[in-house]
């Protein structure tokens, strides 16, 4: 597939983290017998995986790997079509139908919310979990249980065009810059006669353009909810980190994208019209496919003090049958070990969901000839995850449009943030 294909689809995954209806119909996962496996003893498992293009050719090889060294299990990839951004519904639909698959690629601030249903798998003790990065043993925890597999690890950094800056006369990012000094470079890189922009951010309100503004709450002391969870956590900073991006508004150096899945946002960077844009790692191959002179820096801070946000997605688990739930652990462990998860991570475009890979020579070497990659992976070390609650699609969806009102000029961070407050309160206060 091509890279923008992919950055697309990653994209698609983030937009599809505040959705909660259950929409679409299934047909029959083909289950045989009440412990799942055939006459010969042989589990077929049904994985709906979500991928395309480079995603689909990189677990498809990995599926074909462990059918051969494990007879006993046949994992059959695909799942009707069903693309990453729609597998919440179509999985909902199914276990409310009865017909759902036997893993699935469910998106981590999804988890929770799924694991309402019982048919959801508990993998507590039967994942090596203390190998993962923090980030991604936080994002398939939930309510202190084990419910998934880490599916794909990213990291949120800034990536900035070099030309733009030389041209502008403005430094190069480094670890340790602040938003003020963000803020300052986007408004000296903004050229409104060249139709250039200092930066970027998604508009819609959706989960792309919610994500991106937790690791400022986090840095200023705040949280997405309370200790005790019954109230949100960023009611005394959410209007400084919303006067940020007020801020790069009224300096006419943002560039808001109005369309989901922030395609306009990254084709303005690409074209050499944006200086600076928050993304992940799967941008880097199209990056250099497009002959962009690029740098990659960690996000600025309040601080100064290294801080990012990841968004792990996970291979969750359905019970169809003793035998079945056993050999989709035993598929999803597979994947785990550093020598699929590196084909995966360097094929598929995730970052290494242990250190254990990250340490492998042929990482490093992969690290070392992709321009940035390591500043994604070092970010890794201070990543935090979005709670794994069953309100959060609700919240990102409060916040959402209170960061769009924002964008748009349609309210003040103070107003905005108030209404998004009030609104998750409401949410928190019933129990889950």
């Amino acid at each position: 597939m091509s890279q923008h294909a992919r950055t697309l689809s990653r994209r698609d995954i983030l937009r599809a983290a505040a959705a909660t209806a259950a929409v679409g119909a299934l047909g029959a996962c083909g289950k045989n017998d009440d412990e799942g496996a055939d006459a010969d003893g042989v589990v077929t498992l049904d994985l709906w995986h979500g991928q395309v293009d480079l995603g689909k050719a990189a677990i498809d090889s990995l599926i074909t790997a462990f059918n051969k060294s494990h007879p006993q299990i046949k994992v059959v990839g695909g799942g009707g079509g069903v693309t990453a951004d729609s597998m919440l519904q179509k999985v909902t639909a199914g276990l409310a139908a009865g017909s759902y698959p036997d893993i699935a690629y469910i998106f981590g601030s999804d988890l929770a919310s799924l694991t309402k249903s019982p048919k959801v798998a508990d993998l507590t003790g039967a994942l090596a979990i203390d190998d993962y990065w923090p980030a991604a043993k936080d994002a398939v925890s939930v309510k202190g249980k084990v419910r998934a597999a880490p599916a794909l690890l990213d990291s949120l950094c800034v990536v900035y065009n070099k030309k733009l800056f030389a041209a502008a006369g403005v430094p190069a990012p480094k670890a340790g810059w602040t938003w003020d000094d963000f803020v300052a470079a986007a408004k000296q890189l903004t050229n409104p006669a060249k139709g250039v922009f200092g930066t970027g951010w998604p508009g819609v309100g959706d989960e792309d353009t919610v994500w991106r503004i937790w690791p400022m709450i986090w840095d200023l002391g705040g949280d997405v909810v309370s200790g005790d969870g019954k109230k949100v956590g960023f009611d005394s900073v959410g209007e400084q980190a919303l006067g940020t991006l007020d801020k790069l508004r009224t300096d006419k150096s943002l560039y808001v994208d109005p369309k989901p899945g922030s395609e306009q946002l990254y084709q303005v960077f690409l074209g050499g019209r944006m200086g600076m844009v928050a993304t992940g790692p799967w941008q880097l191959p199209e990056l250099k496919e497009n002959g962009v002179e690029y740098g990659v820096a960690p996000l600025p801070s309040y601080s100064g003090k290294p801080v990012t946000i990841s968004g792990p997605d996970t291979w969750t688990v359905f019970d169809n049958g003793k035998a079945k739930v056993q050999a989709a652990t035993e598929f999803v462990r597979w994947l785990a070990e550093p020598q699929q998860d590196l084909q995966w991570d360097i094929k598929g475009g995730s970052l290494p969901i242990t250190k254990a890979t990250a340490d492998l020579p042929a990482w490093k070497q992969h690290s070392g000839a992709t321009n940035g990659l390591d500043v994604f992976v070092k970010a890794l070390d201070t990543a935090k995850v979005r709670p794994t609650i069953p309100a959060y699609p609700q919240i990102s969806q409060h916040v959402g449009e209170a960061i769009a009102a924002v964008l748009l000029g349609k309210q003040s961070p103070k107003d905005a943030i108030q209404q998004a407050v009030d609104q998750c309160n409401q949410v928190l206060a019933v129990p889950s």
